[in-house]
């Protein structure tokens, strides 16, 4: 089947080329009758526009690429909203990526938004990619990391601080009483991880008495959270557990609940990250660090586009503060 094109439109319509064009790029230049007279003859040819043809005629795309680290984290869905959500009111739409924390599939999906030609790139990044924003950077394509400061003043950056997060948990499990914690979560490469780590570390270290054991996972995910929390419970238990996101912690509940004898928060206390719906909804609502995750979306796009309009201004740096939400598994 032959393609539909732009021409076919405007004969059936009865109008010039430049007309449609105008209808679909400025449709306030087009009487309303035309108007009518265009769509109604899309939906009878069944035109789909060639926006790869339109981003090499005007320039500039009205796509934002989002890479994540993991789309199955609440959070990250959260985080994807209120991007889309932002990038709508602007007339852009956003392309969803999942890393799946593997820097391979991180790599792939920046190289489809560059040969995609995207308006910008949102990324919370796994691994290193540095070099790679710098490249789209180079080649007119701006970039705004997301749940991650930037060390680089040429891209803009929306986080947490995570490090005053992970103090802020541990310090709550500190005054009630809690002195041997453990951290469960990782891997300890990723920067927010190693960041609620070091916040955790300075909490435990201006507490006398007090001591953290750090159990490293391969992912930030419920069924690593279960697999530690059934170690544990094999072994010397803490009285107190920092888990490095809400994923975790909801695995490492159902392993202290469900399959093992440990009540929460009675033998062990146990606090997550990141404050996502099914925290407050789990068998013992959890204890969390509330991060803005939507805000944090919202906040990306306008960072990208303050970018664009001023190319030459040193880019924005947005740090959210956490928030503690105490819920039974810390209350008792």
């Amino acid at each position: 089947m032959t393609a539909v094109g732009i021409r076919e439109v405007a004969q059936r319509a009865r109008v010039s080329v430049g007309t449609v064009s105008n209808a679909l790029n400025h449709p306030e230049r087009v009487s309303p009758e035309a108007q009518d007279r265009i769509r109604a003859a899309i939906a009878e040819l069944g035109y789909v526009r060639n926006d790869a043809a339109r981003v090499l005629r005007a320039g500039r795309s009205t796509t934002i690429g989002l890479v994540v680290l993991d789309v199955r984290n609440p959070f990250f869905t959260d985080v994807a909203r209120g991007a889309e959500e932002e990038a709508a009111h602007h007339g852009m739409a956003v392309i969803l990526g999942n890393s799946d924390e593997h820097p391979g599939r991180e790599a792939s999906y920046l190289d489809l938004f560059e040969e995609q030609r995207v308006r910008g790139v949102l990324i919370s990044p796994y691994g290193d990619v540095d070099a790679r924003l710098r490249r789209l950077h180079e080649r007119g394509i701006g970039a705004v990391l997301v749940d991650r400061a930037s060390d680089d003043p040429r891209f803009g950056s929306v986080s947490v601080d995570d490090v005053a997060g992970g103090r802020l948990a541990v310090e709550h499990l500190l005054a009630i009483g809690r002195r041997r914690i453990a951290f469960v979560g990782g891997p300890v490469g990723i920067r927010q991880v190693a960041d609620r780590l070091a916040g955790a570390r300075a909490a435990v270290d201006a507490a006398p008495g007090a001591t953290l054991d750090v159990v490293p996972t391969g992912a930030l995910t419920v069924l690593e959270g279960r697999r530690v929390g059934l170690e544990l419970l094999a072994g010397a238990r803490p009285d107190a557990i920092f888990a490095a996101n809400d994923l975790v912690a909801t695995g490492l509940l159902q392993a202290l609940v469900m399959e093992g004898s440990a009540r929460v928060p009675d033998d062990i206390a146990l606090i997550g990250y990141d404050d996502i719906d099914f925290a407050a909804a789990a068998m013992v609502p959890l204890s969390s660090v509330r991060q803005p995750a939507a805000l944090i979306g919202q906040t990306a796009v306008r960072i990208l586009l303050d970018q664009e309009e001023a190319p030459d201004s040193p880019a924005r740096q947005v740090v959210f503060q956490p928030e503690l939400v105490m819920r039974a598994s810390t209350a008792g």
